[in-house]
C-alpha cells in the first residue's frame, strides 16, 4: 500500500514497502517509478529484505517539483526519505538515473550505505551517454504518436529476444503508464543526468559495490558499466549477454541473487 512520507528536503514522496529484515531502497531511473520494478523482482528480493521503493518527485503521486533539481538534490531526496523512515542504513540499488542518484547518496553518507548495486548505469563525464537509445526515443516521441513512441521506448529498453515475447510490449505499456510522468519533469531528469559526473570521488568508496549491465544495453553502453565498476576499488562486474538496459525485468531471480549475495558481505 503507498503512502506519502514528507521528507526533510522540503518536498513528500510516495513510498511502498514489501517485506521484513534489512531495509532495502530501490531507486528507479529517468522517467520511471515505483511500479516499474515489478512484482517478479520485488516479491523475490521481500523474501530478505524490506523493499523499500518509491517515486522521484514530481513523479506519480509525490509532490510536484516545478523548480530544477540536480541528481546530488535526488540523493537528497533519498537520504531523507530513509531519515524520515527511521531507518538509521539501508542496501541500496539503484538503475539508469537512479543509480546515478545511488553515486551521490553513498558518497554523500557513506555511514547509512551498506552495500550498493549500481544498475545499467554510468559515473558520468564526457562521452557517458552516447548510446543510440535516447534519441531513437526522442525522434519517436517527435513524430506525437503515443503507440510508435511507446514500442520504440519499449524496444530500445529490452534485448531484441525479449522484445519479441508475446505479452511483453502490453506489460510494458500497461505498467510504464499506470502513474502520472509529466515531460517537463523527465526533461529536468535528463538535464540532471547530463550533469552528473561523479569519476573523481568514486574511488573513496569502501562499500560492497556490485554493477549490473546488459550487454545489449541500448540506453547506456555496457562499457560504461565496465568503467564504473574500474572506478571503485573491489567492485564486482556482471555483464549479462543477450540482455538490455531493463535487466531487472528480464532475469528478476539473478538480479535478486546479486542483490542478495552482495548483502552477506556486508
Amino acid at each position: 500500500m503507498q503512502e506519502i512520507v514528507e521528507i526533510g528536503t522540503g518536498t513528500s514522496l510516495a513510498v511502498e514497502t514489501a517485506g521484513a529484515g534489512e531495509t532495502l531502497l530501490l531507486i528507479q531511473g529517468m522517467s520511471g517509478h515505483g511500479g516499474m520494478w515489478g512484482p517478479a523482482l520485488v516479491d523475490e528480493l521481500a523474501r530478505d529484505f524490506e523493499v523499500v521503493t518509491y517515486d522521484h518527485r514530481g513523479i506519480g503521486e509525490s509532490a510536484r517539483a516545478d523548480d530544477p533539481f540536480s541528481i546530488a538534490g535526488l540523493a537528497a531526496d533519498a537520504d531523507g526519505l530513509l531519515a524520515a523512515l527511521g531507518r538509521e542504513t539501508a542496501h541500496v540499488m539503484g538503475i539508469s538515473m537512479g543509480g546515478m542518484v545511488a553515486q551521490e547518496l553513498v558518497l554523500r553518507c557513506p555511514e547509512r550505505i551498506r552495500t550498493v548495486t549500481f544498475g545499467c548505469t554510468s559515473p558520468g563525464g564526457p562521452g557517458a551517454f552516447d548510446a543510440p537509445g535516447p534519441g531513437r526515443v526522442v525522434e519517436a516521441i517527435s513524430t506525437r504518436d503515443p503507440e510508435l513512441a511507446t514500442r520504440v521506448g519499449f524496444e530500445v529498453n529490452v534485448s531484441a529476444e525479449f522484445a519479441a515475447r508475446p505479452g511483453e510490449l502490453d506489460r510494458f505499456r500497461a505498467t510504464s503508464l499506470a502513474r502520472r510522468v509529466p515531460f517537463p519533469v523527465v526533461r529536468q531528469q535528463s538535464i540532471a543526468c547530463l550533469e552528473h559526473d561523479a569519476t573523481d570521488r568514486l574511488g573513496d568508496l569502501r562499500v560492497p559495490v556490485a554493477v549490473v549491465h546488459g550487454e545489449e544495453d541500448q540506453m547506456i553502453l555496457a562499457t560504461e558499466g565496465e568503467r564504473l565498476a574500474a572506478l571503485v576499488p573491489g567492485a564486482e562486474l556482471h555483464l549479462w549477454p543477450g540482455v538490455g538496459h531493463l535487466f531487472w525485468w528480464e532475469r528478476p531471480t539473478e538480479t535478486a541473487a546479486v542483490v542478495r549475495e552482495l548483502a552477506a558481505r556486508a
